[in-house]
């Protein structure tokens, strides 16, 4: 009897089932030294464990402090703080710590901050902002004027991040001094510090927006400012006048994108 067209095209009838299409390469298998699954499930002892192990491959470390990330504590602290100064595990290391609550954290990141050079110190100025750590503050302006750009401007974006009334002073003192490419690094960093002070300090914060209006600051950063400034109304009496918008930022305005009435 002939087959139908449906008996032809069943799961039964079908050549080859189970494995991979013709044509098709199979999928690979894991190598176990590649196998992540069996480090996640590790309990955190055995996981800091791994990171101290001078025998655990690369693989294995890297594995084990991006699971410390979320189960890390204390003891976890100080062996992924041996691996920030290495060129393939600093970026794991720092993934494990940034989460970790235990205040020891942010001394050993300051610890480590002079102690490193280029990529390897960027990676370290980030983490300090993202812990908002404002203990560094010092540590980081001195940076702002060093000689590597990118670490000056990874600085400056640290201070934006870390935010508050000493941060908005150093900011509002590098916008006077820095130079391109690290002057609009600064600015917006600033940018970032206004908006964050805009709750607890709102005066300080509008003189910061105010302080970003001026012609000679970057165009982004300028009409940031003028929108936060036309949207918070008249300056009160006795206070600075906030900049009217000129050029393409009066035209905007105009149109209410700077936040005022039409």
């Amino acid at each position: 009897m002939p087959q139908t067209s449906a008996q032809t095209n069943s799961p039964q009838a079908a050549p080859g089932r189970g494995a991979a299409p013709a044509g098709r390469t199979p999928a690979p298998t894991v190598p176990p030294e590649f196998d992540a699954l069996p480090i996640w499930k590790l309990e955190p002892a055995k996981l800091v464990a791994m990171v101290k192990d001078p025998s655990s491959t690369v693989f294995q470390k890297a594995i084990a402090c991006k699971k410390l990330a979320f189960v890390g504590g204390k003891e976890a602290v100080q062996p992924m703080a041996a691996l920030l100064d290495h060129p393939q595990l600093s970026c794991y290391a720092r993934f494990g710590l940034e989460p970790n609550p235990d205040p020891s954290v942010d001394d050993v990141l300051r610890a480590a901050l002079p102690k490193l050079k280029g990529r390897l110190q960027i990676g370290v100025i980030t983490s300090i902002g993202v812990r908002k750590d404002a203990k560094a503050l010092s540590l980081l302006t001195n940076l702002i004027d060093g000689a590597d750009g990118e670490v000056a401007g990874a600085a400056a974006a640290s201070i934006g991040m870390i935010g508050g009334m000493e941060s908005s002073r150093v900011l509002q003192a590098a916008l006077g001094r820095t130079k391109p490419p690290v002057f609009p690094v600064v600015a917006r960093a600033t940018l970032q510090c206004a908006e964050g002070l805009m709750a607890s300090n709102r005066t300080r914060a509008l003189d910061l927006y105010t302080h970003l209006s001026a012609e000679t600051m970057p165009r982004p950063v300028r009409l940031a400012a003028l929108r936060v400034l036309n949207a918070a109304g008249p300056a009160p009496e006795g206070a600075k006048k906030w900049p009217a918008p000129t050029g393409e930022a009066a035209a905007r305005d105009k149109s209410g994108f700077l936040g005022r009435d039409r």
